[in-house]
């Protein structure tokens, strides 16, 4: 007889749901992808071909990501290439994901973003950046006058080729108050309709987050009387990237800049798999009906296309994510498959169901497995199950160092008696 339905979140006490509602992201969010520029910005990184960035491109628009950044044209001709090509298939397949490029305060990085858009008929914005801190103006030699000066003409100078402008104070997060409020409002009063809030060297934390999204909101975004976007951008030098983006969100920024696997300078940027999902389970996307079973293999064509390696207890795109061979796991979520449950068995023992990702439970065989662990991996393949293949198996895994392959199971499956 099969067991009554059940639903999960009756066996499931969330203490993530008591917060106040002013922890919570208002929602919908916005993410944007800097896995093609700033992602690339990794010593340990192949820049992949245009091929294959368009290949990331369409799993980014089916993954619901809402912008991403094309490039910083006027880095060379290469990236010139790289950026029209994209541009032009965004237009070719009437994509949704719209489209910005980097650039310095300067009039020779602006131009080429400019030509892009009249070549291809895209809209692209420009992210205008300039370091802002005081440690970076010390060793720069830059003064407050020369912040101001810079940040208006490359701004008035975008706006006057008819391209929006999102102004991007890189290391906000130790930039001095008056500066902070000073430069944004200065670029909000030349035509500058977003604001870019960096966290360049990994240095904040969540409450310094909050803090500085917090007081951008006030001092900045509510004087000027306009509509303002302001969006956050973060490293994950302390491990903190994840947690300060919801953060900011909670705070009140409107986007998150993040990049697939986290890939980027030193030890990289926000997530954009992770952000993707903790958005799923908090209940907030970027639009409805998002479907994030591509999510995978999104990672994966970062993967090879960068040279970059998926870390096996990388969270749910990982090999192990959703892979157990330890005995107590397994007989728990062995039993929850007999229940004929998948939606218990994939949240049993872990906190990210795996089908909302296209992915399932994996049960293996090690030294910590139990005879459940076999029984198991030999009924799910069809296997013949009987005593003796099932203890020639258990006693080959408790005496190995080492998770068993599906080569060194079969092999005991076809061992003589």
């Amino acid at each position: 007889m099969p067991a009554l339905a059940v639903n999960i979140s009756e066996l499931i006490y969330d203490w993530n749901a008591l917060y106040p509602k002013s922890l919570h992201p208002p929602g919908p969010v916005r993410l944007t992808d800097e896995t093609l520029r700033d992602g690339l910005q990794s010593p340990s990184v192949r820049d992949p071909s245009i091929e294959q960035k368009i290949e990331i491109l369409h799993l980014m628009e089916s993954l619901g990501i809402n912008s991403l950044d094309l490039g910083l044209p006027g880095a060379g001709p290469r990236a010139v290439e790289h950026v029209t090509a994209l541009a032009r298939e965004i237009v070719a397949h009437k994509m949704k994901i719209t489209a910005y490029c980097a650039a310095r305060t300067h009039v020779n990085d602006i131009r080429p973003i400019a030509e892009i858009v009249q070549k291809t008929g895209l809209p692209i914005e420009v992210a205008a950046f300039l370091g802002t801190s005081p440690i970076r103006r010390y060793t720069e030699g830059w003064n407050g006058d020369f912040l101001l000066q810079t940040t208006e003409k490359a701004v008035q100078y975008a706006v006057s080729l008819g391209l929006e402008v999102m102004y991007v104070t890189e290391d906000t997060t130790r930039c001095d108050p008056e500066t902070v409020k000073q430069i944004n409002s200065a670029a909000i009063n030349c035509g500058a309709h977003a604001l870019v809030l960096c966290d360049t060297a990994g240095h904040a934390t969540p409450m310094g987050t909050v803090a500085l999204v917090k007081f951008v909101l006030e001092q900045v975004v509510k004087p000027s009387g306009e509509k303002i976007r302001v969006d956050w951008h973060g490293h994950c030098d302390r491990g903190l990237a994840t947690a300060n983006a919801i953060a900011a969100l909670v705070a009140g920024a409107d986007c998150v800049h993040a990049t697939a696997l986290g890939i980027g300078e030193r030890v990289g940027n926000t997530q954009m798999d992770q952000m993707l999902v903790n958005l799923k389970l908090m209940g907030i996307a970027p639009w409805d009906g998002q479907d994030l079973t591509k999510l995978k293999r999104y990672c994966e064509a970062v993967s090879a296309a960068t040279g970059v390696p998926i870390p096996a207890n990388y969270p749910v795109v990982g090999e192990d994510a959703f892979r157990t061979a330890t005995g107590v796991h397994a007989a728990a979520v062995i039993k929850a498959y007999k229940k004929k449950d998948v939606e218990l068995a994939n949240t049993v023992y872990s906190g990210v169901p795996s089908h909302y990702f296209g992915l399932e439970q994996i049960i293996d065989i090690g030294p910590m497995s139990g005879k459940s662990n076999v029984l198991f991996w030999l009924e799910h393949r069809g296997l013949p199950v009987n005593d003796e293949v099932v203890e020639r198996i258990f006693k080959c895994a408790k005496s190995s160092d080492h998770t068993l392959s599906e080569g060194e199971i079969l092999e005991c499956v076809q061992a003589a008696p």
